[in-house]
């Protein structure tokens, strides 16, 4: 149990805090804090002896380290994380989380503080997207310091992070895939359909190789994708962190035969590449081959590289393919993911099976009054002659 000293009659005592209080924290280390009034020394005791029973004792001196230094160390953590998603968090911190926090003590932080940082990002057009991004971070590196000892809660817990709309996806029919890739500068226009008939993404189709393609059994084996980090791309596993096998239609199969045919290609090379060699950065090729062809071909310029993706899923539900079958052709890490984005796309689905019911019972009706069972039997309805029955 801890004690308040008066330090009024000692040398130490005679500035102006005077009253010292003396406890032992929660491993058993003696600790003392002064203050200049009484009560203030008192409500601390209080408030310290009643942490340690409720296993909420916070060491003070933790508590004074910084977001900033916190954030470090946390950062430090996310190396096992893909080089893209580091560079992005570290963006956020240099950015939006450093410059409001940084130099504030992470127990200084409350609730309040966070929802009016928050506000204050949108509000001066940082977009609701970028912000809960940016939140994210913020509320990592406060859990980061519940485990380094430095706050009992997290402070940005249960702040609602703004709400961000997704992008409008473009679905493009066959007709449309087809004048895209024939409007796009050559050679891109297998590109264009691999893309389409592949749902393969910018990334994985940066870093597909030649070895991975078997066109004699027509599949493609998806093992990795790049992504371009600090002017430097990097290859990485895929978005799931999953390998995964498409089939690839026949007449795709032939187009590609060709296409690697002239020039041959090494087993290691990358099956697309840039005008003039060398790895296809996705940036460079939507800005300066992508969008002109878009134009050239008569669609929306809205249209992104990535509605190519989802104008494979709309082709599969089109020929009628199982949400399992298109989860596995698209990569999604669950079912869930799929309907979530294409369940819209099967309004039809539960008409279908009411008309099918509806026919089924109605062939019931047809066969009812074509033949009536008697005891147990079926009576076959008899051939007229000439004559008569």
């Amino acid at each position: 149990m801890g004690y308040i000293e008066d330090l009024k009659s000692k040398r130490q005592g005679q500035g102006r805090l005077r009253w010292r209080v003396r406890y032992r924290d929660p491993a058993g280390r003696e600790r003392a804090k002064s203050f200049a009034r009484r009560r203030d020394a008192e409500r601390f005791l209080q408030h310290a002896e009643a942490d340690k029973l409720r296993g909420q004792w916070v060491d003070p001196r933790q508590g004074r380290r910084t977001v900033g230094e916190l954030a470090e160390r946390w950062y430090a953590t996310t190396v096992t994380l893909k080089p893209k998603t580091r560079e992005d968090y570290r963006s956020l911190l240099h950015n939006h989380v450093l410059p409001a926090f940084g130099n504030r003590a992470v127990a200084s932080l409350d609730t309040l503080a966070v929802r009016a940082w928050l506000a204050g990002l949108v509000s001066r057009g940082l977009s609701p997207s970028r912000a809960k991004h940016a939140y994210y971070v913020l509320y990592a590196v406060l859990e980061a310091a519940i485990q380094a000892g430095a706050l009992i809660r997290n402070p940005a817990a249960g702040v609602r992070a703004p709400r961000s709309h997704s992008r409008e996806m473009h679905f493009l029919s066959a007709a449309e895939v087809e004048r895209l890739a024939e409007a796009i500068v050559p050679p891109y226009g297998v590109l264009v359909r691999f893309a389409a008939y592949t749902g393969l993404r910018a990334g994985e189709i940066a870093a597909l190789r030649v070895k991975r393609l078997d066109l004699l059994r027509g599949t493609v084996r998806v093992v990795e994708a790049a992504s371009e980090v600090g002017g430097r791309l990097i290859a990485g596993p895929t978005k799931t962190h999953a390998e995964r096998t498409v089939r690839l239609p026949r007449f795709l199969r032939d187009e590609l035969a060709a296409y690697l045919a002239s020039p041959p290609r090494d087993r290691d090379a990358f099956v697309f590449t840039a005008p003039k060699g060398g790895p296809l950065r996705h940036h460079n090729f939507y800005q300066r081959q992508f969008c002109p062809a878009l134009v050239r071909a008569g669609l929306p310029a809205q249209i992104r590289f990535h509605d190519l993706r989802h104008t494979c899923a709309s082709l599969l539900i089109a020929q009628g393919a199982h949400p399992k079958a298109i989860q596995a052709h698209l990569g999604h890490s669950s079912i869930q993911v799929t309907m979530d984005r294409y369940g819209h796309l099967f309004p039809d689905a539960l008409e279908h099976l009411a008309d099918r019911l509806d026919a089924a019972h109605a062939q019931l009706r047809m066969d009812a009054m074509g033949t009536e069972p008697r005891h147990g039997l079926i009576e076959l309805p008899q051939r007229r002659t000439r004559n008569g029955p």
